[in-house]
């Protein structure tokens, strides 16, 4: 098995030491690093509220979910990380508008703090048909 690096500029590009997204070749799962609400277009925060901010993840983790021939409602596992649980609530109801049942095993995480100021980020698991890709 090798890795298959999944990168898109439809995506906020990584401002660390990931990718975007990593797919096992010979495997059919893809592993989808953390996504702030960056705008990829000019890689700043979202303006607006809690809404704006999970709404630009979900578009964020699409496009990755997208280049790695997939969609959202491949994703098998989600972890949410907020910095308010007050706003667990928000993450149900726009959750609710990306996936439908059967929803996907998740985590939601309270932390004191996320990149750039973010108030959520999110990352998953995705399975897809098995990649085929060389280097």
């Amino acid at each position: 098995m090798q890795k298959r690096i999944i990168s898109t500029s439809k995506a906020p590009k990584a401002i660390g030491t990931y990718s975007q997204a990593v797919c096992i070749t010979g495997g059919s799962s893809v592993y989808l690093s953390g996504q702030i609400s960056l705008i990829p277009e000019t890689m700043k925060i979202i303006s607006g509220g809690i809404d704006e901010q999970i709404n630009q993840v979900f578009k964020n983790l699409a496009a990755v979910c997208q280049k790695s021939n997939g969609n959202l409602k491949d994703i098998v596992k989600l972890n949410v990380y907020l910095t308010d649980l007050n706003n667990f609530p928000k993450v149900n109801e726009v959750m609710s508008t990306y996936f439908d049942e059967p929803y996907p095993a998740r985590a939601v995480v309270g932390v004191s703090e996320l990149p750039k100021g973010s108030m959520v980020e999110m990352d998953g698991i995705m399975v897809i048909e098995p990649c085929d890709y060389t280097y």
